[in-house]
Order: structure tokens, then C-alpha cells, then sequence
């Protein structure tokens, strides 16, 4: 197996052995976790993804992380770290560079995905950069004000594809927030899925077994689409 020299710390799982054209899923933890808190899906996921799980460069305490920091005022809005959020991004746009070269796998075998601000990570690089892959899967996550300036032009999400999926009671990440997304989605000529689940700030199976499936069909050989 290659031996992967990354800018970010990870926890990797490989692709099934009789793979021949695998897939790179990337995977982003929300704010104050680590690269083990999505890893436990990474083998759930499949068999054609080689699965990274990373862990955010900023340290909050022992074990917890973020890709940036923030605060939240007293209305109720939050002030990002804008200096972090850029670092973060550029970072993770190196490694999936770098993984990519490493693994041979082309930017149209290639999906990122997060939680809540490890999704606002995925979604800010598919909106910002998509010609390094293929599609991102957003769990309970919003589209950051800093992004919009930055979004790529229309035609460069042609054969794209973007997951979106909330909790309906979504207590930490309101499900407008989605909503917002998707409005935002449907001006692009990218492929938009998912919908809101039953649930607060977590992925409950059925929203996690709609992102496989969603996974699934995006990665399945043209003949059997």
C-alpha cells in the first residue's frame, strides 16, 4: 500500500484490493473533534473509496480541533476567523492535490465530504475549486457569507455533484441554513441530492444510508448507471 505524506494529519482507509479505478473520499470532523470521529464510517462506505479522514490544523484543547475558530455575537451570528477559514482551505485543497498524485486517482474520482464545520469545508472547496473533484456531501453544515464572492463560474461545476443533508430539528445549525444551500445549488449546473432528516446535530442511519447510496450511484461505472 502507498505510504501517503500529507500537509494534514489523517486516518486512512483503503479501497477493496480488486478495486482497479478506486475513489478518494475525503472526510472533514466539525468543530472540536478529530480525524477518529468520522473514520468509524469509513468503513461503511463503498468498497471503491479510499477513505481519508483528516484532522483540522487549530488546536482548541487536548484532542479537539477546528478548522477555524469563531464566536458567536451577542444576536446570534457568527464571526469566523477569516485568516484560519482561507489557511484551512488552501491547506486542504494541497492535500487532496497531493493524495490525489499519490493514489492516481483524477479530481473526477474524487469527493469531500464533512460535518457541520468540517461540511462548510466541503462545501467551500467544491464552490471555490471545482476542477480538483467530482462532488461534495455536506452533512448539517451551512454555506459561508466569506465564500460567496469566491464561487467558481457556472460552467465549471458542468458534471458535478452536491449532498446536502440536515436534521429537521437541527438545534446548533439551523435546517434554514440547508435550505440556503440549496437555493444556491440550483443556480449552479451541478447535480443537487439529499434532503433533511429526522434529528438534531447528528447523522442518524437513515440520512447515513442515503449518503451511501448517494455515494453509490455517483461512483458506479457508467454501463451500470
Amino acid at each position: 500500500m502507498t505510504q501517503l505524506h500529507l500537509p494534514l494529519k489523517f486516518l486512512e482507509h483503503s479501497a477493496q484490493a480488486s478495486v482497479r479505478e478506486p475513489w478518494l473520499l475525503v472526510l472533514m470532523h466539525g468543530v472540536g473533534s478529530n480525524e477518529q470521529d468520522l473514520f468509524g464510517l469509513a468503513r461503511l462506505m463503498p468498497p471503491q473509496f479510499h477513505v481519508l479522514s483528516l484532522r483540522a490544523p487549530y488546536v482548541l484543547s487536548p484532542d479537539a480541533y477546528a478548522w477555524f475558530e469563531f464566536e458567536v455575537l451577542p444576536n446570534g451570528e457568527r464571526r469566523i476567523d477569516e485568516e484560519q477559514e482561507r489557511e484551512s482551505r488552501f491547506l486542504v485543497g494541497e492535500m487532496i492535490d497531493s493524495a490525489a498524485q499519490q493514489l492516481g486517482v483524477p479530481p473526477e474520482r474524487i469527493v469531500v465530504g464533512g460535518f457541520s464545520q468540517g461540511g462548510i469545508m466541503a462545501l467551500s472547496l467544491l464552490l471555490t475549486q471545482p476542477a480538483k473533484l467530482r462532488a461534495a456531501m455536506v452533512w448539517h453544515s451551512r454555506l459561508l457569507a466569506q465564500v460567496a464572492p469566491h464561487i467558481a463560474p457556472p460552467e465549471a461545476f458542468e458534471g458535478k455533484a452536491l449532498w446536502v443533508s440536515h436534521g429537521s430539528a437541527d438545534n446548533v445549525i439551523p435546517p434554514a441554513a440547508a435550505a440556503a444551500t440549496r437555493e444556491l445549488a440550483r443556480t449552479l449546473p451541478l447535480a443537487l441530492s439529499g434532503s433533511d432528516f429526522p434529528g438534531a446535530h447528528e447523522i442518524r442511519p437513515a440520512e447515513l444510508q442515503g449518503s451511501i447510496a448517494w455515494l453509490q450511484s455517483l461512483s458506479a461505472p457508467a454501463s451500470a448507471a
